[in-house]
């Protein structure tokens, strides 16, 4: 699907409803930040993401209207500046046919992809039961091995493949740090969601599923 097409998409959903949901192209984060900053010029703010499709290769992004009069002089600014977005015309914050930021667009870009970022790499961080299964799974590699192969060279494949789940583990956990302190940094607020995942909110934004997200 073009840019175009993905912009045109989404202005339908703006024009219509509360709340959008937008499929980045390629699943990249950096297009799914690109597409939730335009929708963000329209009056709504950054939700949730998730992985989706298959093998999740595709990044999904949740946006929420937000109520108040701030957000709806900024939609009509939008809108009087950009008439022909979605349909040959400028898009807010991108340059023109593409979803690559303006200059004075990439900070905010650049916060929104950590955000989703974070959001999306939950998939990867493993908690305590996720590394028990895990590691419990290359146990068993290894009494399979020793069927048809030697004692050593079984453990060496299980203990192989448990060095790959360690450092995938500790690098997960390190990149989703370094992202934590940039958006604390940005004035974001850690909290946990019902699952007790981290996630990161602006000052008076609920967590996503409240009946109202920017309530008190």
């Amino acid at each position: 699907m073009s840019v175009e097409r993905h912009i045109a998409g989404m202005l339908q959903q703006i024009a219509r409803q509360q709340d959008i949901v937008e499929t980045a192209p390629q699943g990249t984060t950096p297009k799914a930040a690109a597409l939730a900053h335009v929708a963000e010029q329209y009056g709504y703010t950054y939700g949730m993401a998730h992985r989706t499709g298959f093998k999740n290769s595709l990044v999904q992004v949740r946006m929420y209207r937000e109520p108040g009069p701030d957000a709806r002089v900024r939609e009509a600014a939008t809108i009087t500046a950009h008439p022909l977005a979605g349909n040959g015309g400028t898009v807010p914050g991108l340059e023109q046919g593409s979803l690559k930021p303006l200059p004075e667009a990439v900070g905010a870009v650049a916060v929104l992809k950590d955000l989703i970022t974070f959001d999306v790499m939950a998939l990867y961080v493993a908690d305590r039961s996720q590394k028990v299964k895990c590691y419990l799974a290359c146990a068993v590699l290894t009494v399979l091995m020793l069927f048809d192969r030697s004692p050593v060279e079984a453990v060496a494949s299980g203990g192989a493949v448990a060095l790959l789940f360690t450092v995938a583990f500790k690098v997960g956990a390190f990149r989703r740090g370094k992202i934590a302190q940039r958006l604390s940094a940005a004035g974001f607020l850690a909290v946990r969601d019902e699952q007790g995942r981290q996630r990161f909110l602006r000052p008076g934004q609920q967590l996503p599923g409240h009946p109202n997200p920017f309530a008190a």
